[in-house]
């Protein structure tokens, strides 16, 4: 491993002060608006996670604002940005430092730890930049710059290498000091990840470290930092239902135990093997699925799909979806039912009716979003 480079504290914050963007979560000290942007940025670009950033600092000024909302509309303003697991944390820590806490932060790495959500690296980050204590971040940008610059090759995504991190980079932010304040220590040293010492294709020729760096020296910017566990991608095959009856939509809410929890969606048949071909014969087959108790006898004479009471009104193309871990393909049939009392059965199994302009307002997977503006609204 190279050796420690003199007065690296310095040099990264003169690189900062020189380069850094202009960013509304910096210069600030109020913990709520630091937490807020490091939940949002937290696997997601700053230019995809700034405007949402920008929409909850208006919609909820406090934590105590935040707090007060109910959890369909933190969902809904999350729409499009993924992982929502992040805004139902961060809905749940909100309530807990106005009720708890009487609306006010923590002051202190340990205990900002104990809140829901709150992880080693948003800790870090909250108390440094808010309470400038000297508490290094680590995140990918860190690992990077750190892996490359002093030749570290343990396996980021071990726990052994984490740990090694984290106390590599705790010990030259003690370097730093008190040359160097650490809330501008690790927004520097982040922002150098970010935008200088990046993933692909890093600006090597204008760094300041090139000197010392032992991947630039050595030629290994890409095998650097390790990372040896892949992720696992699983391919799952969806058909939407949309039941329209006179503008009413049924729809449901995902319950705990799958993708998209507390989000709304349309019912749904998910094929096992394959990618599903939408027919008359599938949505019957779906409709006994998804709606086994209902007899069938006894309907309205109409224009029918299989001796149901129903016409389809249009079939989409296949929307691929990306997950962490499951790659989806979907397609939607829109179902225009023709008997209301067909209607008053099917609404009532489980599902919600609801008008066009709620089912806008409803918190929703961004790929149902797309389809209802490309296909429905």
């Amino acid at each position: 491993m190279a050796e420690s480079i003199l007065n690296f504290g310095q040099q990264l914050v003169r690189w900062y002060h020189a380069h850094k963007r202009d960013l509304p979560w910096r210069n600030v000290d109020n913990p709520y608006l630091i937490w807020l942007s490091e939940v949002i940025l937290q696997q997601t670009r700053v230019v995809q996670g700034l405007p949402y950033y920008e929409k909850f600092a208006a919609a909820y000024p406090t934590v105590v604002d935040l707090a007060a909302a109910s959890e369909q509309e933190v969902l809904r303003l999350w729409q499009g940005l993924g992982y929502y697991s992040r805004a139902r944390n961060m809905h749940a820590t909100a309530r807990t430092i106005a009720e708890q806490y009487g609306g006010e932060f923590p002051d202190n790495y340990s205990d900002l730890l104990q809140l829901k959500g709150i992880g080693p690296y948003t800790a870090a980050a909250i108390a440094s930049f808010a309470y400038n204590e000297p508490v290094a971040v680590v995140d990918g940008n860190v690992y990077r710059v750190l892996a490359r610059l002093y030749g570290i090759t343990d396996d980021i995504s071990s726990h052994k290498g984490k740990q090694f991190f984290a106390k590599y980079a705790q010990q030259l932010l003690q370097e730093s000091l008190p040359s160097v304040e650490p809330s501008v220590y690790n927004q520097a040293i982040m922002e150098f990840g970010a935008i200088h010492c990046t993933p692909a294709a890093p600006a090597c020729n204008t760094c300041p470290f090139k000197q010392y760096c032992y991947a630039y020296t050595n030629e290994m910017q890409a095998q650097l930092p390790v990372k040896e566990k892949k992720i696992k991608t699983k391919q799952r095959n969806f058909i939407y239902f949309l039941f329209d009856y006179e503008g009413q939509i049924l729809v449901k809410e995902r319950m705990r135990g799958d993708i998209w929890q507390g989000l709304y969606d349309f019912p749904m048949v998910e094929e096992k093997e394959g990618a599903p071909i939408v027919s008359s014969e599938l949505i019957r087959q779906t409709y006994e699925q998804i709606l086994p108790l209902l007899p069938l006898q006894n309907l309205a004479a109409g224009t029918l799909v299989n001796g149901l009471p129903l016409q389809i009104a249009g079939i989409s193309g296949t929307y691929k979806h990306q997950l962490t871990h499951q790659s989806l393909l979907v397609q939607f049939v829109h179902l225009k039912v023709i008997a209301a009392e067909f209607w008053q059965q099917i609404s009532g199994a489980g599902f919600l009716s609801v008008s066009q302009a709620v089912l806008e307002e409803l918190p929703k997977p961004v790929l149902l979003a797309n389809y209802l503006q490309e296909y429905f609204f």
